[in-house]
């Protein structure tokens, strides 16, 4: 299934099947009553969403919206469940999953932890690049966003980059 730039996924709330991404990137965010957004996640090529339903059937906690066109497979919860009751080998491979996401989230808390905010942001332009070496992670993400996901003002991040420049 397509999802282009701007795009939701899946909202908040909701309840749903599974996701792939094969191809661009989502992020994932938490709306708040007054419509504010805080962006918790960012979903790479090759995860399954949401991680939290990967063994059982929840709500989902967050929105999904494409940040470049992607490209997802859904995967149907019913027959994913059964699949895990049957094959005892499909736990192995949500371990593998969820130990890569928890490996990325690692690497976000040391970008976190970095002293300086310019360290910060040279991280997560390396780790972005990795995943995306044709796009900069400033022209995908807000300021405000990336501010949110590194732990920085956007404020800061503004003057970061012209820094940077």
């Amino acid at each position: 299934m397509f999802i282009a730039k701007g795009e939701t996924l899946f909202r908040q709330g909701e309840e749903g099947p599974l996701f792939k991404l094969d191809k661009g990137l989502l992020k994932i965010v938490r709306v708040h009553e007054d419509g504010s957004q805080l962006l918790l996640n960012l979903i790479v090529p090759g995860e399954m969403i949401p991680h939290h339903s990967l063994t059982s059937h929840k709500e989902y906690n967050g929105s999904a919206i494409a940040l470049l066109p992607s490209e997802v497979t859904r995967i149907d919860p019913e027959q994913w469940y059964r699949s895990l009751e049957e094959d005892p080998n499909v736990y192995k491979e949500v371990a593998h999953l969820l130990e890569t996401k928890l490996r990325m989230m690692q690497q976000r808390i040391n970008q976190m932890s970095t002293l300086t905010p310019e360290g910060k942001v040279a991280k997560l332009q390396k780790w972005f690049a990795s995943y995306f070496p044709e796009v900069p992670v400033e022209k995908v993400l807000t300021q405000e966003e990336i501010g949110q996901f590194i732990g920085l003002r956007r404020e800061t991040v503004n003057r970061v980059l012209k820094k940077l420049k």
